[in-house]
């Protein structure tokens, strides 16, 4: 009896365990594509842009009233509103996905919603439907279309809050029930029409997900896309990757899967007044740095009232283009890089970890140093260039374990002007001394 009952646990706990890593194993084979992409592109539209003020925040933190700021919506026109234009800039850029705010946390909805009257559709001289034409321009390009939804809504009367210091109402969950019911019956459209292929949530901060019915929300999503990528913004637990926001990570996230989402300047949306955009090359640092930490970079620009991109926004998808383009064998295909403190650059590596590339954004003093590599270097080449360069090393004793010093000889010519990518080729999967030297014991 106590052998059946030992080789009944075990079948069961074998059962269990081929179960989880069959459902590892789908859930990484679903986040293949975000992890190869690594470059999307963020795009915050809505009446905000008008006045060029910040997107609901204004009115949430009293610079503004709530009337005052729905005004707004008078002139939004989308008069050149140019989809397939969006689409081939974002696909020149090099980016493989692209994400639409369809409702901000003013509850403006960009599709022709039936779940209430608070759309483009049915509030501003735009009169059209902004998120369908943008949804078949990404799918045509072969861009993996992304919708931003925010999951609290200031405007809506089943809503608890609609400024830091206004209440509708508090502890009702009957009410807050109908309220949740209201955002399940627009992601419902969403997901009918369009099928997104990655789901960008925000504003969970002020709800539980239990309260925002998080569970049952990303199980109806799912049904309708089994491949669908949720970010981490539903609550913990509910997300397939992580968001940090604006700042750079110094250290990689601990979440497997991460994107950084960025302003190319300081505002989200169109801000006319907001001169302070980000250079081509800084961006391009930043990116570099996402890469070189095995995660992605969501970059964004926000359109004008009209539909029209805003010149400085149009050059940086341009020059990223023109970099990307230039150096595509050294960014899609690549996974994290090597530590910090072996060379003076951030790298990567290729999925066989053979190939080290390296990402310099400065000139050399005479050579290239790479320090504690025990492989041996077949190649070292310029990315996108093609130029072969000499590499050596200098300084290994052989009663020693640590390796020798490498140097990489970099011409003048050969330097891109944003970022030079320098690849090494190893005699294998890369190799690295990462102990605190030692002394001669003998010789």
């Amino acid at each position: 009896m106590k052998k059946n009952t030992l080789f009944i646990l075990l079948t069961f706990l074998i059962c269990i365990t081929k179960f989880s890593a069959s459902h590892a194993q789908e859930a990484d084979s679903k986040m293949d594509w975000f992890q190869q992409a690594k470059l999307g592109i963020f795009i915050h539209w809505g009446i905000y842009s008008v006045n060029g003020i910040d997107e609901s925040w204004s009115f949430f933190n009293d610079y503004i009233s709530y009337e005052d700021y729905m005004k707004q919506a008078e002139g939004f026109t989308a008069s050149n509103y140019d989809p397939e234009k969006w689409a081939k800039l974002i696909k020149e850029s090099g980016a493989k996905y692209a994400v639409l705010t369809a409702k901000h946390h003013d509850g403006m909805a960009l599709w022709d919603t039936q779940a209430s009257d608070l759309s483009v559709v049915q509030k501003t001289p735009a009169k059209k439907d902004l998120v369908t034409p943008f949804m078949d321009a990404l799918e045509k390009e072969g861009i993996k279309k992304g919708i931003y939804f925010s999951v609290l809504d200031w405007s809506h009367p089943d809503y608890d809050r609609q400024t830091r210091s206004t209440y509708r109402y508090k502890n009702d969950p009957e009410r807050f029930r109908k309220f949740t019911d209201f955002n399940f019956e627009q992601l419902e459209e969403l997901s009918t029409q369009f099928n997104p292929d990655l789901y960008w949530f925000d504003g969970d901060w002020e709800h539980k997900p239990e309260e925002w019915r998080s569970a049952e929300l990303k199980k109806k999503l799912l049904s309708h896309n089994p491949n669908l990528i949720i970010n981490s913004r539903l609550g913990p637990g509910f997300g397939d990757y992580a968001t940090p926001e604006q700042g750079v990570p110094v250290a990689r996230p601990q979440s497997e899967f991460w994107e950084l989402c960025m302003t190319m300047n300081n505002s989200w949306g169109y801000q006319g007044n907001d001169h302070a955009y980000k250079s081509p090359s800084e961006l391009l640092r930043i990116f570099v740095d996402c890469l070189h930490m095995g995660g992605n970079l969501l970059m964004d620009f926000g359109p004008k009232p009209d539909g029209s991109i805003p010149e400085e926004a149009e050059h940086i998808l341009k020059e990223f283009g023109r970099w990307t383009s230039k150096h595509e064998s050294a960014i899609y295909n690549t996974q994290a890089g090597i530590p910090d403190g072996h060379v003076y650059a951030p790298t990567t590596l290729s999925p066989d970890k053979t190939i080290l590339y390296i990402y310099l954004d400065y000139k050399v003093n005479e050579s290239l140093a790479i320090k504690g590599l025990k492989n041996k270097i077949q190649r070292v080449w310029v990315v996108g260039n093609g130029t072969k360069l000499q590499a050596r090393e200098v300084g290994k004793m052989y009663w020693s374990a640590v390796p020798g010093m490498k140097y990489i000889d970099i011409p003048d010519n050969v330097y891109d002007k944003d970022i030079t990518v320098i690849a090494v080729l190893l005699d294998g999967p890369v190799d690295l001394y990462r102990e605190h030297g030692q002394v001669i014991e003998s010789n």
